[in-house]
């Protein structure tokens, strides 16, 4: 299963390349499919390319998600286990 995440971006660098942060994670990630990003957009992160810009509250929805998750899978259920 291959999975895209939101992440915001904090810095622009050299060529098509920017520095993203995800929940405290900073990653240096290409631009090179994306045109127009600014630092605090919100992109859509697959093995270390932006796909596309995300609105941000849409980021924000999809962010909770991960977040819900990863509650569930730290609790008591057994199934998480």
């Amino acid at each position: 299963m291959c999975l895209a995440i939101p992440a915001q971006v904090v810095e622009l660098r050299d060529g098509d390349n920017a520095l993203v942060d995800l929940a405290g994670v900073r990653k240096e990630i290409s631009l090179a499919l994306v045109e127009g990003v600014v630092v605090g957009d919100y992109v859509i992160v697959h093995v270390g390319y932006a796909l596309n810009k995300l609105d941000p509250e849409e980021a924000a929805r999809t962010l909770k998600l991960f977040a819900d998750i990863g509650e569930l899978s730290a609790g008591d259920d057994p199934i998480f286990h």
